[in-house]
């Protein structure tokens, strides 16, 4: 039996045997399987001399069917009529009940979209007179039997409270600040100490830094100026101080 269809009306194999379930009024859990596939084939036939580009998952489809119809129409065994034999179209109804319910819910997030685009709102309005309007206290009700002693007793509670909250250790602690102390300045203020006093003590350098952090640098710096050449370090006796002495000509 020959149909008319629209390819661009069907959004998949799915949605076209849904269409075609419908315009036969058939029920969906005793799908005609012979007379939906002969129908769905006509459709791929009328397919292919319009549009080749989406008929991988219709022709997916096509043999799912024609497998359904061939496992239908084979003849029952014996053993089969004791027992109730699966039935083919199973696993095609369900996926067909599971897309129409996701179609359906598509229609209703799609109508609820439309109802949301009609709905309008109104910035909320207020009367400089009401706006303005403040509700009259009554100091008498509001104090009533509040005496200064009550409300001395209430502020040393909540200072009390306040101070709790104050961490006896971390509230000592002094503000930490980043130092910005350059390893190329520091390298350069050596090499120019070096230069000038030829020879000094480790100790002595380390001691005339102002902080950890410039100690580390210092450290890092005479690394690479030993590296470089520029310095050398010796300690003439075990525990001795460790000395340092420039190459660098002054």
């Amino acid at each position: 039996m020959g149909i008319s269809v629209k390819l661009e009306v069907f959004e998949g194999p799915l949605d076209l045997l849904l269409h075609l379930l419908e315009k036969n009024k058939v029920n969906i859990y005793d799908i005609p399987i012979v007379e939906i596939t002969n129908q769905y084939m006509e459709y791929m036939r009328e397919m292919q001399r319009r549009d080749l580009n989406i008929m991988s998952e219709f022709l997916v489809m096509a043999a799912t069917l024609l497998d359904i119809k061939s496992r239908m129409l084979l003849p029952k065994r014996a053993s089969d009529e004791e027992e109730e034999p699966e039935d083919p179209r199973a696993e095609l109804v369900q996926q067909l009940l599971e897309y129409k319910m996701f179609k359906c819910i598509s229609y209703e997030l799609k109508d609820r979209q439309m109802d949301a685009g009609r709905t309008m709102f109104k910035k909320p309005t207020i009367p400089d007179e009401v706006a303005a309007y403040e509700e009259p206290v009554d100091l008498a009700e509001l104090i009533g039997d509040m005496t200064l002693k009550k409300l001395n007793a209430i502020f040393q509670s909540v200072m009390a409270k306040q101070e709790n909250k104050i961490d006896p250790i971390r509230s000592k602690f002094g503000k930490i600040e980043k130092e910005e102390i350059s390893l190329n300045d520091k390298m350069e203020y050596l090499e120019a100490y070096a230069a000038e006093h030829k020879r000094f003590g480790f100790e002595s350098l380390l001691e005339k830094q102002g902080s950890k952090m410039e100690v580390i640098v210092t450290f890092l710096a005479i690394l690479e100026l030993m590296k470089t050449g520029k310095i050398t370090i010796y300690q003439e006796k075990t525990f001795d101080t460790i000395l340092i002495e420039s190459k660098v000509a002054a």
